[in-house]
């Protein structure tokens, strides 16, 4: 009877699917977090070098 239910709780793979959906949404996380920091300096950069060229600085913002 022990056997069994020893058995039949290794074979059980239901709980094994909530576990991969939380790596994979771990996963998404991640990469939107790195998107999200790596937009954000670039617009910082963008932002900041047209405020300096709205004061006179001959800066070139369309430089990567």
């Amino acid at each position: 009877m022990f056997k069994q239910a020893l058995v039949e709780f290794w074979n059980d793979e239901s709980g094994l699917t909530a576990v991969e959906y939380a790596i994979a949404g771990g996963l998404v996380v991640g990469g939107m977090i790195a998107a999200f920091n790596t937009l954000g300096e670039n617009a910082t950069d963008k932002i900041e070098c047209l405020g300096s060229a709205v004061n006179g600085n001959s800066t070139d913002c369309t430089a990567p």
